[in-house]
């Protein structure tokens, strides 16, 4: 996401990572890793439990969920992964900012 965070913003979208790490932790990777969208630490798994966020220690923790909220606050679209490595690629979800920019 963090490469093609310029398209994500040219069609109006914002891009908000929730994590597990300790706030300093998060803001040292941030920093190291030169992301351009805002990351929000959730070491409480507050986040995670309220959008039903897998854990999976036997997996190495949380699994990815990556959603599309619209402009209502609805979520439109959501990828729960089963892996580590199970995310989406960036054009799926730059389709589905397409479809709802179409939709307003």
């Amino acid at each position: 996401m963090r490469d093609d965070y310029p398209a994500f913003t040219e069609r109006g979208a914002e891009i908000l990572s929730v994590g597990p790490d300790k706030p300093e932790q998060f803001i040292r990777y941030w920093g190291n890793e030169n992301i351009p969208y805002a990351g929000l630490p959730d070491p409480d798994h507050t986040v995670a439990r309220r959008y039903r966020q897998e854990v999976n220690i036997f997996k190495l923790g949380r699994m990815p969920l990556v959603c599309v909220v619209d402009k209502n606050g609805r979520i439109r679209y959501a990828h729960y992964g089963t892996s580590m490595a199970d995310i989406p690629p960036n054009e799926k979800l730059l389709a589905v900012i397409d479809e709802l920019n179409l939709e307003s």
